[in-house]
């Protein structure tokens, strides 16, 4: 029998890939409390925000600000790392 393999769109894999990101900073975040200080955890939880500055729509009677925010750190790159792995073998 012949392996079907599924194709996932574009914004799909962004979508997972970014879950990943997120989901391991917040492991590192986690992490931060239980390490103590020192060289570990100045290397692990290190990060780098990515930002999208925030946006005003201001109409007459309200106005709405959006933005968004990434904390990515090595934790959060590994997340990346094992998302991207099973989205790989996932098909």
């Amino acid at each position: 029998m012949e392996r079907i393999k599924k194709k996932f769109s574009f914004s799909f894999i962004i979508g997972v890939l970014l879950l990943g990101a997120m989901i391991g900073s917040l492991f590192g975040e986690l992490l931060k409390m239980a390490i103590p200080d020192g060289v570990v955890k100045e290397v692990f939880l290190r990060s780098i925000d990515i930002m999208i500055g925030p946006g005003v729509i201001d109409m007459i009677m309200f106005s709405i600000t959006l933005g968004f925010t990434l904390k990515l750190n090595l934790i959060g790159i590994i997340g990346i790392a094992i998302v991207y792995y099973f989205l790989r073998y996932w098909r």
